[in-house]
């Protein structure tokens, strides 16, 4: 791992509220300016300024449905521009730059609109394009040898999947050319460009995705993602007070942590670093000095360590039992493949030698969906009894230290008995570095209580 003497060049990501105001703004130039490494920076659209504020982001969309529905747009054009113009003067920089994001957008908002997904895109990626070009003319006011970068120009080509946008292999060649650029390059995240041109954005958060992808093309020694915390903590501080922060996790811990309801960046953030082998660093725009978590390919653990406790609800249970199903060649996926033909997608799938459990996100199961996957299994699988159990949360437990260690599902399941919550389910993971639990929505939060007190209270013996 190299030192800080030897790091080259940082690819640094800053979230919605790093650049939600001018004041937010200076403070990612005194980073830039604390480690000349820091040559990429990837910016989203101004974030909320307070808990009653829109995101830029929310304002643009609203701003194309209503050029959609056949308005003008106009009353929404002009708070999106005003919401520029106010960061705009608090940092004190010329009024040209606010006279280019009015045209911009003009010019967006008359675009052809025969294809909804396209326009969508191309108004959404408006948030962090023109929030590329003030940040730069910001840090050039600091003093800063800045330069807004089109991902057009750079080569972040994507498919044409638009609002779900994938990068496409000859956009890592191509990107690789910003390493040689002179000074400090301000990225807009979020959106590229499809082959024939036109505007496309990866899915909700995706300005993490542009980091990560820059990161691995330029071959960068870190990405670091800036937000507002200062840490991926043990467990959610809103179940946990005063949570544990990590200091060091694996890209396998990160993947089940961010799968279970960690929400401190985009999961599919990971997949470009992770495949480069490069470190990615979680820290706080408001908070720089503090280490934040890294997060690394291999990292040293003890054994029964579990590092952190994610959860999440809205879930749901399909079972299926049926005498001698083991004997059955296909009958697994001959279930799995009804969930296909729905567009349903399954979480876990622990099953038994007469029966079978599916977990499915309950949003997805409609009835309408229910009603026709109970009718093929009780008629094409022959089924014995199928029950559908509604409500559930997964709480999992993960570590590289679970691996080979005996006792962890004991110390778990006796603390889930002993604050009375019932487990509907248990799966292990074949990694062996994560154990899920079903249980009752209602018992989320003191299923995760029960959990941190009997591996973190006595782990670190608090």
């Amino acid at each position: 791992m190299k030192t800080n003497d030897t790091v080259e060049l940082i690819v640094a990501k800053f979230g919605g509220t790093s650049v939600a105001d001018a004041s937010q703004i200076l403070k990612v130039c005194e980073i830039a300016k604390m480690n000349p490494a820091r040559r990429v920076i990837v910016v989203s659209a101004p974030g909320k300024r307070n808990a009653a504020d829109t995101k830029v982001t929310d304002m643009l969309i609203a701003c194309a449905e209503a050029r959609l529905a056949g308005g003008a747009a106009e009353t929404e054009r002009k708070a999106i521009v005003e919401r520029y113009a106010s960061i705009q003067r608090e940092a004190g920089v010329g009024e040209k730059v606010i006279a280019a994001i009015d045209e911009d957008l003009r010019q967006r908002l008359a675009s052809d609109r025969s294809h909804r997904g396209r326009f969508l895109d191309l108004l959404k990626a408006a948030g962090e394009d023109n929030s590329a070009r003030l940040v730069a003319e910001i840090f050039r006011k600091c003093g800063l040898d800045a330069k807004y970068v089109d991902p057009r120009d750079a080569g972040m080509i994507l498919s044409d999947e638009f609002g779900n946008a994938m990068v496409l292999p000859e956009s890592y060649d191509r990107l690789a050319a910003l390493r040689q650029q002179p000074g400090i390059l301000i990225f807009p995240g979020f959106f590229g460009y499809t082959r024939s041109g036109s505007v496309a954005t990866f899915p909700r958060g995706g300005s993490d995705i542009t980091g990560a992808i820059l990161a691995a093309a330029l071959k960068a020694d870190l990405y670091e993602n800036f937000t507002d915390v200062d840490s991926v903590f043990a467990a959610d501080p809103r179940i946990i007070e005063g949570a544990q922060s990590i200091e060091l996790l694996t890209y396998r811990e990160m993947r089940e942590l961010a799968y279970a309801g960690f929400g401190v960046f985009h999961d599919e953030a990971i997949v470009p670093a992770v495949r480069a082998g490069i470190p990615i660093c979680i820290r706080n725009t408001n908070r720089p000095a503090a280490p934040g978590t890294r997060i690394v390919p291999r990292r040293p653990y003890q054994g029964g360590e579990v590092l952190g406790i994610a959860s999440a609800d809205g879930f749901c249970a399909v079972y299926v039992d049926k005498y001698l199903m083991n004997r059955e060649v296909g009958f697994g996926r001959r279930l799995l493949q009804m969930l296909e033909d729905e567009g349903l997608s399954y979480e876990h799938a622990p099953s038994g030698i007469d029966n079978m459990s599916v977990i499915l996100r309950e949003k997805d199961f409609t009835a309408e969906r229910e009603e026709r996957i109970l009718r093929r299994i009780k008629n094409e699988l022959g089924a014995e009894n199928i029950e559908i159990d509604r409500g559930l949360a997964l709480v999992m437990i993960v570590g590289e230290g679970m691996h080979y260690t005996v006792g962890v599902a004991a110390r778990a399941t006796c603390a889930l008995a002993q604050a009375g919550i019932n487990i509907e389910m248990l799966n292990q993971g074949s990694s062996e570095i994560s154990m899920m639990f079903g249980v009752k929505g209602s018992d989320r939060k003191k299923a995760v209580q029960a959990l941190y007190g009997a591996f973190f209270m006595r782990q670190h013996g608090n």
